[in-house]
């Protein structure tokens, strides 16, 4: 399976990206401005210095991927939602954050709902911009990330309140790994993976 991870040099980009070569299965083309100073290509990993805000050479990227991870935060966020549902990759994985829909609780991380966080703007635009589209997509909103245990961790849909704020990163990986062996799991879905706070 052909893999691109988009953002592939960030903090969860680069531990999912060594969590998959674990898998002699998976081709990985690893994209992030800065790609090319932390990977070498070889027969597994295809390592592009791009600016996936840059249509034209996202495009030439993406060519052949069966799933894209987009692991990017900030305010580029937004162009690179268009573009992937201007794309039209296969499968799309979004990651983005818990709160955007204003579903935090009062006593549970309701500090980083988007009416509370403005920098939680471009997270609820580009996720917009991925649920209006017709991708095959899944959303993952995802709290503050840390290392735990894969197995702590509960998934609330769209429309029900998030457990809290965290996520373990090995959670989120073994999420992705489910969609990626499974696409049709959690498609056209917003789900959050969080750990239980209560």
């Amino acid at each position: 399976m052909n893999i691109a991870i988009i953002g592939a040099t960030g903090k969860f980009g680069r531990l999912f990206t060594a969590k998959l070569l674990a898998n002699p299965n998976y081709q990985l083309t690893l994209i992030s401005k800065t790609a090319r100073n932390i990977y070498e290509d070889n027969h597994r990993i295809t390592a592009m210095s791009i600016d996936a805000t840059n249509q034209k050479d996202l495009k030439k990227a993406l060519e052949g991927q069966d799933l894209v991870y987009c692991a990017v935060s900030g305010s580029d966020q937004v162009a690179i939602a268009r573009n992937l549902a201007e794309l039209k990759p296969k499968r799309v994985i979004y990651m983005t954050v818990v709160g955007i829909y204003n579903e935090l609780d009062g006593e549970n991380g309701s500090e980083y709902n988007l009416d509370n966080e403005k920098e939680q703007i471009p997270n609820r635009n580009a996720a917009d911009i991925i649920e209006s589209s017709d991708l095959d997509y899944t959303i993952f909103r995802c709290g503050y990330l840390i290392s735990g245990d894969e197995k702590e961790y509960e998934i609330t849909k769209k429309g029900e309140t998030p457990k809290g704020y965290i996520s373990n990163m090995e959670s989120v990986e073994k999420v992705a790994l489910e969609i990626i062996e499974d696409t049709n799991k959690y498609s056209r879905e917003s789900i959050s993976i969080t750990k239980d706070m209560s």
